[in-house]
């Protein structure tokens, strides 16, 4: 038998052929071979813009400019040293309400601030001082020496028609980051959150459009990128959008702005009287808002209503409100929630009970004093 037709050759001859295979890759890299004609791909034309796509291009750069960047500073005191330093308190958003140099945001916003500074779409940033607020509504007002050529006032919309499916658009600086558009709808209506102070602010906006911190008192506007209310809070476990997010309507800023613009605050509209707190009201086992005192002069006092008095040691109750233009009166939350939806100047209807006897009495509400 041959040496060539034996196994172990066979096997030595492969071994050899697998390590001259082995040498040529190691001292030579492998690379693909080269297409010198290569060329990038063509780009596919993308075709129109769809129309909701141009809506909201549209009224992001028709909007924008209005919306503006608020820092606040406070002031705190060195533990060791006892000297006072500023440091940065948050930011948060708001709009040009006029060209007079007027901005609107929320009262949480600028609340405790030793100084706040407002910076415009162009990034130019000026000091702004308190016009006046209105915790229980969580609006303020600041005001900035801008000249009116950097100021383009917003847009102004209506709220009492707005229905729950439509589309809404937020502007404003969540976590710091300037001018972003978010988008959602009308999620629902006549939302009550608790505001700044603890009192209820009733008929809120609610939409799904994300709010998240930073976008406290930018605007929430409808499709035509009018001012439908204003971004004040969200229902979160932790601390940023879960879809549920809060605006205070714009008919109800449109009635708060210009008394804070004239007077500092907000002028709430009063019955003139003195009302007993709701825990004495159930002691007595009164369902209803009884009264302690009228006050001279007021309305409810040319209306004949009676406070409650105190003769020889007996405790004469005076009139107990139970209903005003049909709405049921019951506690006094209940009768701020109804005075809420009211302005000064408005005739009421109010349902008393005195003496066991039910009857009405018009009266005109007047500013609490």
């Amino acid at each position: 038998m041959s040496l060539r037709s034996t196994p172990s050759f066979k096997h030595l001859l492969w071994l050899m052929v697998v390590l001259a295979v082995a040498w040529v890759f190691l001292e030579k890299p492998f690379r693909l071979p080269v297409n010198d004609n290569a060329m990038p791909r063509a780009v596919t034309a993308r075709g129109d813009l769809a129309g909701v796509e141009i809506n909201a291009i549209e009224l992001f750069q028709a909007t924008s400019p209005s919306v503006v960047y608020i820092t606040s500073i406070e002031l705190r005191r060195n533990f060791f040293t006892l000297n006072i330093y500023e440091i940065p308190k948050g930011t948060g958003s708001g709009f040009i309400w006029d060209k007079e140099g007027r901005i609107v945001t929320n009262f949480h916003v600028i609340e405790d601030a030793s100084r706040v500074h407002v910076t415009l779409a162009d990034n130019t940033t000026w000091k702004a001082v308190l016009v006046g607020a209105s915790p229980d509504k969580d609006l303020a007002v600041l005001q900035i020496s801008a000249p009116a050529p950097k100021l383009r006032p917003i847009p102004l919309g209506e709220s009492g028609n707005l229905l729950v499916g439509q589309k809404v658009f937020a502007i404003g600086n969540p976590f710091g980051l300037d001018h972003t558009l978010t988008s959602g709808i009308v999620s629902a209506l006549g939302r009550e959150i608790t505001a700044v102070d603890g009192n209820a602010i009733t008929d809120m906006i609610q939409t799904d459009a994300a709010i998240n911190p930073g976008n406290s008192g930018g605007p929430l506007l409808d499709s035509a990128g009018r001012l439908i209310g204003v971004n004040t809070a969200i229902y979160s476990p932790v601390g940023v959008s879960a879809g549920i997010g809060f605006a205070v309507p714009v008919d109800m800023v449109n009635m708060v702005v210009p008394d804070l613009i004239k007077y500092g605050k907000l002028l709430k509209p009063g019955l003139g009287v003195t009302i007993a707190n709701d825990q004495l009201a159930q002691r007595l086992g009164i369902e209803g808002v009884l009264l302690i005192k009228i006050q001279p002069g007021s309305a409810a006092e040319n209306a004949g209503l009676l406070g409650t008095k105190q003769l020889g040691g007996q405790l004469i109750l005076g009139d107990i409100i139970i209903g005003i233009n049909g709405a049921k009166i019951q506690s006094s939350l209940d009768l701020a929630r109804v005075m809420q939806k009211h302005h000064i100047g408005d005739q009421v209807t109010l349902k008393i009970i005195r003496n066991n006897e039910k009857f009405q009495v018009d009266l005109i509400l007047e500013p609490l004093g």
